[in-house]
């Protein structure tokens, strides 16, 4: 493993990306599970699959079409939700249906051969390029900056919303940045794990980390270092054995989440 890390820059950019990768799932994980958005933010991962399909059709590079869906729903969601009677969890099932629709519509009329969307479905760290390294770079330091600017903010806003707003908190601002950030976050991990596998990649790590620490910042660093270990070991496991990488990164994860949980128990 070590030797092919060295020799090959695929394996290189996987790397890469798995560090970045960690340090997302980590950040937005945490945050994510500690609102239970956990669907939510499914829905926003599925919903970019529209852009996919409408970058192949018009030619363009799909993941910018992705992004271009996710922030849509991103925007979409919480102001719908204001203004109707709808509900979240409703307008996040029909977001999810939509995108998902026309991403399978507009591949349809895509001119010539239907793409192969496995990569984009299921994801392959293998398979990642230098555009992706950038890509989730940019999103990391966005993220990352973001949440330590306004740290305390962000922890009263998580833990008591009414308390944020009555100190001063513009909490509606902090929906629509939080839905911003996990829109574009979950394009910046598609090629990793892929549209289908990313809420689990993104929920584990830091589920796993809540069995044994209470803090909110505790809570953020051991999401990160576990979603490396995983990442990371998933990695190897998908190298050595020739099968596919974000597969395989979720099977370690739920394997990890189920020890824990005995552990937990146990102790």
């Amino acid at each position: 493993m070590i030797d092919a890390i060295i020799n090959y820059q695929f394996m290189q950019n996987a790397v890469v990306g798995a560090v970045l990768a960690s340090i997302l799932t980590g950040i937005i994980g945490a945050i994510i599970v500690e609102k239970k958005w956990i669907m939510l933010s499914s829905g926003i991962a599925h919903s970019s699959f529209g852009g996919i399909g409408l970058g192949y059709m018009l030619n363009f590079e799909p993941i910018y079409g992705a992004f271009l869906f996710s922030i849509l729903a991103s925007l979409l969601i919480p102001t719908i939700d204001r203004r109707t009677e709808t509900g979240s969890e409703n307008l996040t099932a029909m977001l999810w249906s939509l995108g998902m629709a026309l991403g399978i519509l507009f591949i349809a009329f895509t001119p010539g051969y239907p793409p192969d969307m496995t990569s984009y479905l299921f994801g392959n760290i293998l398979t990642i390029s230098m555009k992706n390294i950038i890509i989730m770079l940019i999103v990391t330091i966005i993220v990352t900056t973001t949440l330590l600017s306004f740290y305390n903010h962000w922890k009263a806003y998580l833990f008591d919303n009414e308390f944020a707003f009555i100190i001063g908190i513009k909490t509606i601002l902090m929906d629509y940045i939080l839905y911003f950030l996990i829109a574009i976050s979950v394009v910046a991990l598609i090629k990793l794990v892929g549209i289908i596998l990313i809420i689990a990649l993104m929920t584990i790590p830091p589920s796993i980390a809540r069995f044994y620490v209470k803090s909110f910042s505790r809570l953020i660093i051991d999401s990160i270092f576990l979603g490396l270990i995983f990442s990371l070991l998933g990695l190897t496991i998908s190298y050595y054995y020739n099968i596919p990488s974000g597969a395989t990164i979720i099977i370690v994860s739920i394997v990890a989440y189920i020890i824990s949980m005995f552990i937990k128990k146990a102790i």
